[in-house]
């Protein structure tokens, strides 16, 4: 008897070996090279709209960050030069300095001697071009964050259809490993579409937010230069 079970465990034990190494694994790659044409072109534009994304993301991510960057010495100086009527100073500075800032207070002191709404209007126009500047392509990234899911969803929609097709020109003998397979491979792309809109949203929310702090910037050192030149006026 204690050999009978010895032998019941020596064999459930080569069962449970042979379940175990007839578990089929695959690689990403596989799985993404095996999805058909269909499926295959559906990921290669999503590939290259997860470039798109990331390369304007960098870029946006470095020109906000240098609009962020501001200088006390700058914002000091122009102070110093309005208040002692230096003009053509403050505007050689603001010339000589590539920012928002710098190039938003050189349009309020080329018409300072305007009046205080004139000189309001310039500084506005020309920060709502700076603002322009700075929400430069992320319209793109937003749309690839609406897009990018949508497009993953129909390449496996048409996997299915065309998993779906090839189960009817079977003749009714449905191969259960050929469904498995169509389904899966198609799914594929809707793993992918959902990765590059996650990144793409992701970065557009974060990018936004910093949109609106430098705006905020802009706007606290612009209303500060309108109130030295509004005491300058009246004084």
């Amino acid at each position: 008897m204690f050999n009978s079970i010895l032998l019941q465990l020596d064999t459930t034990s080569v069962m449970s070996q042979d379940l175990i190494s007839s578990k089929k694994s695959i690689s990403i790659i596989e799985l993404l090279s095996t999805g058909g044409f269909a499926a295959q072109l559906i990921i290669f534009i999503l590939f290259i709209l997860s470039i798109i994304t990331v390369y304007m993301s960098i870029e946006r991510h470095l020109s906000i960050k240098r609009a962020l960057n501001q200088d006390d010495n700058f914002l000091n100086a122009i102070k110093d030069f309005l208040y002692d009527s230096k003009y053509s100073s403050a505007i050689d500075l603001c010339r000589s300095t590539n920012n928002p800032i710098s190039r938003i207070l050189e349009k309020g002191v080329l018409r300072i001697d305007k009046s205080l709404e004139d000189i309001s209007t310039s500084v506005d126009n020309a920060g709502k071009l700076e603002l322009y500047k700075l929400e430069n392509n992320l319209a793109i990234i937003g749309t690839i964050a609406g897009v990018a899911p949508m497009i993953g969803f129909l390449g496996t929609v048409i996997g299915m259809v065309l998993a779906f097709f090839e189960m009817a020109s079977a003749g009714g003998q449905i191969d259960i490993e050929m469904l498995s397979k169509g389904i899966y491979t198609a799914m594929t792309t809707t793993v992918v579409g959902l990765m590059v809109g996650i990144i793409a949203y992701v970065a557009y929310n974060y990018l936004v937010s910093k949109v609106s702090k430098a705006i905020y910037q802009m706007e606290s050192i612009t209303i500060d230069f309108l109130d030295i030149v509004y005491d300058k006026k009246n004084n």
